[in-house]
């Protein structure tokens, strides 16, 4: 596999990480952002996207999906590279000062600067206890939807009852032979418009929605060929599935981030607040996962965090220019 060039690696595509791809194109700096998650926006797409924000400066509240949208919009200009659904798993420092970024699955990523702006940690999904659950993963069990195409005329199950289930068996509906969801509850947590249509669906017998119910077993030989539902009352039954597809929320963990010798507290990145960088030279923390004295866990901290950041890598990526500070008022935005 090719190692992919750029001059920041960017770990974590929340609003921050999105921010920092901006004040490193303003500076003439390539970004690739790499996030374990599907999707850009950490969580204000993973977890409350019709959750409004008010202190943004210069709106009085946006969504937090809408919010995302925008940031996408204002980097587009400096044509970042993605590296999504998979989590960062080692920093390797090189002899001159550059870096190695290896991922879950095998993506290498080289770079002159690493920006860490990985929230709270990287998310992992929330997994039920089910025996032999692990077993399954990559031949049946799937925690998160990277490609739907890869579910085309296959049959599914899936459990959950937030706004993630609801839109994944509302838009898999139309691609697999058969779909199942399996809620535990009589009532959903998502977007009542969602949870009417999943409702519509299943009276129009496009889908099989299971409520007060959960799926307590899974089965099959060299691949998952079927789960056991089991209702709050009555007998357990076996539904034949491909694939199972649980989607109970997802848990922010630091991952192998504590593995890299960075100084830690709490569980949060100790940083030096005149550029955010790390005890590493060429690595920074910022958002979330930093900590300092005074620190607030605001998107708008993260923001000037994100720029501080990017006018330190700027000496790293380009050591024999001097840096101008340009406002953007003057000099527009050129794009990369």
């Amino acid at each position: 596999m090719s190692v992919i060039q750029t001059d920041i690696c960017v770990i974590g595509a929340g609003p921050v990480g999105l921010f920092a791809v901006f004040e490193a194109g303003l500076l003439k700096m390539r970004c690739h952002v790499v996030d374990a998650l599907p999707a850009v926006g950490g969580q204000l797409t993973e977890i409350y996207p019709k959750k409004p924000i008010y202190d943004i400066p210069g709106f009085p509240h946006i969504l937090a999906g809408d919010l995302v949208k925008n940031l996408e919009q204002q980097i587009a200009p400096f044509h970042p590279g993605f590296t999504l659904g998979e989590r960062v798993d080692e920093l390797q420092r090189q002899e001159d000062g550059s870096f190695i970024v290896s991922t879950s699955e095998g993506t290498r990523i080289a770079c002159k600067a690493v920006a860490i702006a990985g929230g709270l940690g990287s998310f992992e999904p929330r997994k039920p206890v089910i025996p032999q659950l692990e077993a399954f993963e990559g031949r049946g069990i799937d925690y998160m939807v990277k490609d739907p195409e890869k579910y085309r005329g296959k049959r599914l199950v899936l459990a959950g009852g937030g706004d993630s289930a609801l839109d994944w068996t509302i838009f898999l509906a139309e691609v697999a032979s058969e779909l199942s969801l399996v809620h535990r509850g009589s009532s959903f947590r998502g977007a009542p418009e969602s949870a009417d249509k999943v409702a519509s669906l299943a009276a129009e017998g496009k889908i099989n929605l299971v409520l007060n119910a959960n799926v307590v077993e899974v089965h099959g030989r060299e691949a998952l060929e079927a789960v056991i539902v089991q209702p709050d009352k009555g007998e357990s039954q076996a539904q034949a599935a491909d694939y199972f597809i649980p989607l109970f929320g997802l848990v922010p963990k630091l991952g192998p981030i504590d593995q890299w010798g960075l100084e830690l507290e709490k569980n949060a990145l100790v940083v030096n607040t005149f550029d955010y960088s790390t005890n590493i030279p060429g690595v920074y923390a910022i958002g979330d996962i930093n900590t300092y004295p005074g620190k607030l866990k605001l998107i708008l901290c993260g923001f000037h965090e994100a720029a501080l950041m990017a006018q330190s890598a700027y000496k790293l990526v380009y050591p024999d220019k001097k840096f101008t500070l340009k406002y953007t008022t003057v000099n527009g935005i050129q794009e990369l």
